[in-house]
């Protein structure tokens, strides 16, 4: 079941300043992490266990991404 996202706070990273720039947005809501592009606010939202979240933020901050 996806929840009403309607009143989700939603963040933006710190380090993505005021210039319009590509930023990902995130809510916390229950045990799920949700994700937006900050400049298609009505797109597309996607939604992970917050473990998973976790592990994906481990992952970035080892450098442990392929791509």
């Amino acid at each position: 079941m996806i929840p009403d996202l309607s009143t989700a706070t939603w963040r933006k990273a710190s380090r993505s300043g005021g210039n319009g720039g590509q930023c990902v947005e995130l809510a916390l809501v229950g045990d799920r992490t949700f994700t937006r592009d900050s400049k298609n606010v009505g797109g597309a939202v996607l939604s992970f266990s917050n473990g998973a979240w976790g592990l994906f933020l481990d992952a970035a901050k080892d450098d442990r991404l392929d791509g």
